[in-house]
This record gives C-alpha cells, structure tokens and sequence, in this order.
C-alpha cells in the first residue's frame, strides 16, 4: 500500500500495530492491551486526518495509485456478464475508452468509461485514459445501441482530459466530445454518470451529460487540473494548492453548486482501502437511481433532463 504525504502519521502508528503483533506471536509476552491502544489510537488518527481533508488532499487521492478503476467497479459489479464492446466503425478502438453490456441483477445496463492503467505499460496502453475522439464516438454509438434497446447507461469518469495532440485535433476531439454532449440531453434512456477519480474539462464531459450525476468522496470534477489552472494564473506549478481551492472542485462544492446530485461516502481512507465495500455502495447507488428513473416515460427523461442543465449556472437575460 502506497501513502500520500499527509498520510504518513498513519503508516507510522499502522507499522507500529504490525511489529506489536509480531512480537506478540514470536514471544511470550502478552501485548494484547499495547496493540488495542495503538489500534484506538489508529482509528481516531484516520478519523481526524480524513474528516479535515483539504481540496488538494482530496485530488491526490483521487490519482492515488491504487484506487480503483473503471473496469475494477464493472467487472466487481456485474461479474461474468460483462461484455465488451470494441470500435467507433470509422478510425479504431480507443483502449482509453471502453464500454460494453453488463448486468447488475435481471436488469442490463451499457457500461462507458475512461480507463487508466496500473502500470507504465498498461499506462501507455491506455494512455493515461485519455481518449482520443475515436473513444468518444465509440462511446456514442454504444449509447445509442443502448438507446435503440431501451438499455439504460451507466457512465464512469476518470480522466485528466481528452487527449489533446495533434492527430486528436486533426480527427475532430472538440466535435466528437460535443457532438456527444448534444446527443446525450436527448437520449431516450436513463444515464447515471459517476465521477470515480478525475474528471477534467472536456474529457469528462464527453460523457458526463446524465440524469444522475454523482460523485465519490474523493473525487474532483473542473474545468481544468489545479496544477494547469497554476501554471496559467501564477506562471508555475507551485501554487496548485491554492488553484485547488480556487476552484472548488470538490464533491461538497459540486454538490452546493447544484452540479451534481448526490456524493457517494467512501470507506474511511478512500476507495483503494476497502475496494469490495467501494464496489458494493456504487451498484447500489446505481441500482436505486435507475428505479426512480424507469417510472419516467422517454418524453419526461429528456424534457427532466434538459431542465436540469438549463438550470445550471447564473446569467443575466
């Protein structure tokens, strides 16, 4: 297991828990009640680091290296059911993209997310997950394959953006993603989108357009990443933190916003520290939210839908 700076002082008194158990096995001595103190004190640590945490504490632990991905909630929520499905039909498959047909229960959803890798192989594989506008058309004609079945669409973000090369940019990235916004407001199914890690600017738009929008605890969703946001303001990557609070960024500053409409509670620690009882709260949220939304006809889908956007934001007639 991997700790971010801030998380250091709960390593310390977590090795300290290790080597008391230790002794205790490899000695006569009875430590019950000094392991029983450090793991009070462990507890009530954890309680006060987390409960307390900052805008940018929250985005290091929406990239920490071991919270889990889109695939990792799919394959944990639907199983062997999971299908995926390949290609846009016009330029390739975007492996940063990925989407396929699954289950949770009797019922069948269409699964869309960016995907990220574990390792700098599959990092590149992936790359970074960030989708180029091939990975966006793909996700468009899933959702509209979807549509076309009367399946509804579960959305996962995870993305530091589109990716924003040259070839991108030559293929149409900001059609694709726009293209995508518009026929999301008027898809005739259910759309639960969950942000699981990062969602940044334009990538995450790409497929954030629902009629439940969510967002984990430690999660982040902005037009831009605090470290750019810096560079730009400030001229140096310095004072990302500041940008981080600038921004508000986070799921309780969405969720004042109006952005969103629900922040789903990690486990204590996030999402990687207890990945199972992550996955368990997710398919339930996505459960609940589709049994409000199947007593909508098509024509109120879409009518709740746009409102909901309309709404957003201040502006002066």
């Amino acid at each position: 297991m991997e700790y971010l700076d801030f998380e250091l002082p709960i390593k310390e008194l977590e090795d300290q828990l290790d080597k008391c158990m230790i002794i205790g096995e490899e000695s006569d001595v009875d430590v019950t009640e000094t392991c029983k103190q450090i793991e009070i004190k462990l507890a009530e640590m954890r309680k006060d680091i987390y409960k307390n945490l900052t805008a940018w504490q929250r985005v290091q632990l929406s990239r920490h290296p071991n919270r889990p991905y889109t695939l990792d909630y799919i394959k944990a929520i639907c199983g062997d059911t999971f299908l995926e499905l390949h290609g846009d039909r016009t330029v390739k498959d975007d492996k940063a993209m990925i989407g396929g047909l699954g289950k949770i229960g009797d019922q069948s959803y269409m699964f869309i997310g960016q995907q990220k890798g574990y390792n700098t192989k599959t990092r590149q594989f992936r790359n970074f997950g960030m989708a180029n506008p091939e990975g966006y058309r793909k996700a468009l004609r899933l959702m509209k394959s979807a549509e076309k079945f009367g399946i509804p669409v579960v959305c996962f973000i995870d993305t530091p953006g589109a990716y924003p090369g040259i070839e991108a940019e030559e293929r149409g990235q900001g059609e694709a993603i726009a293209r995508n916004i518009l026929e999301m407001t008027r898809l005739k199914v259910p759309i639960i989108v969950t942000i699981i890690g990062e969602g940044a600017s334009g990538g995450a738009l790409g497929i954030g357009v629902g009629d439940r929008v969510l967002m984990l605890e430690n999660t982040w969703y902005s037009v831009i990443s605090p470290e750019s946001c810096s560079s730009i303001l400030w001229r140096s990557w310095e004072y990302k933190e500041q940008a981080a609070d600038a921004l508000k960024l986070t799921a309780p500053d969405m969720k004042k916003l109006k952005l969103i409409d629900e922040i789903v509670r990690e486990p204590v620690g996030g999402a990687h520290r207890n990945r199972e009882k992550t996955f368990e709260i997710v398919k339930n949220k996505i459960t609940a939210h589709y049994e409000e939304l199947e007593k909508l006809s098509p024509k109120e889908l879409v009518d709740s839908r746009m409102d909901k956007y309309v709404n957003m934001g201040v502006f002066n007639g």
